[in-house]
């Protein structure tokens, strides 16, 4: 008699080119567990219904992404620290009960990629984190834990910053600009946090932003290397990449709150690399 396979899904809008459910069916083959793992495109206006819905299905988790996370906070029962802290929420689990709890894995994700995987020590570095949106407060915390020398959030919108700053403000020093009083001013590691780059856009930054041998991160990825990677590697940066490494950590510590199981994320890491890789060298004629 076959035993029910559990149920796992990514709810966000638009979701079409999602990686988690490959990322995670891979986790799931590495590590010998029985889940099945989809993508649901799913508005902000429908995310309660259809959270209820998975839910008295018999769903056990799901990981939110765009524009689900600050509303995945409000809807979970009970809520990790760091969840609680950054007001958003990626990484649901659904008890027996049917209660929900929500958890953040952002921060952690971010960091294993920063400084296992790319050998980056944030302490006593100048970091630059550009934007005041959601995709911030994840990572806000877990950064100031690593105790950087100085901490910059700077945005289009001083009034945005200035608040999300505030929030940390009793967890270390962190300071909060727009764009243009960033003149004169450089850093050793700038992480971009907009969605500018995306669409081939960059916040305006001043010449001269990152310093010699520095490292530009970009959360953002695509089938190509986003604007901002492009300008970090322009600039002179030691290291400009962009956050597919912190989706395969986010997501290994989602499926170890799930499963109980920790999966290796190097292997998964190399594969999508080299994926994109071989799609971007098919195209190079077209």
């Amino acid at each position: 008699m076959n035993m029910p396979v559990d149920q796992y899904a990514v709810f966000g809008h638009p979701i079409n080119h999602s990686k988690s459910p490959r990322i995670h069916t891979e986790f799931a083959h590495q590590t010998g567990q029985s889940i099945e793992y989809t993508a649901l495109d799913v508005p902000a206006t429908d995310f309660q219904k259809e959270l209820i819905r998975f839910a008295v299905n018999g769903g056990k988790g799901l990981s939110c992404t765009v524009p689900l996370k600050e509303l995945a906070w409000q809807l979970s029962n009970e809520k990790s620290e760091r969840a609680d802290r950054a007001k958003a929420v990626n990484t649901i689990s659904i008890g027996e009960d049917r209660k929900i709890f929500g958890d953040n894995t952002d921060g952690v994700g971010l960091l294993r990629d920063l400084t296992i995987n790319l050998g980056i020590s944030i302490n006593n570095l100048n970091v630059l984190l550009l934007g005041a949106g959601g995709a911030s407060r994840g990572i806000i915390e877990p950064l100031l834990n690593e105790r950087p020398r100085r901490m910059v959030i700077a945005n289009r919108t001083l009034d945005k910053a200035e608040k999300l700053a505030m929030e940390f403000s009793a967890i270390g020093s962190i300071e909060a600009m727009e764009f243009h009083a960033l003149t004169g001013q450089s850093f050793d590691l700038i992480l971009n946090a907009t969605s500018a780059s995306l669409s081939g856009d960059l916040p305006p930054l001043p010449d001269g932003t990152l310093n010699a041998g520095g490292a530009c991160y970009d959360l953002a990825y695509g089938k190509q290397p986003t604007a901002f990677v492009r300008w970090g590697e322009r600039s002179g940066a030691r290291t400009s990449v962009d956050g597919i490494g912190m989706l395969v950590e986010q997501a290994a510590e989602a499926f170890y709150i799930w499963r109980g199981i920790r999966p290796q994320t190097h292997p998964i890491i190399e594969l999508l690399n080299a994926e994109r890789m071989s799609e971007l060298n098919k195209g190079t004629d077209i």
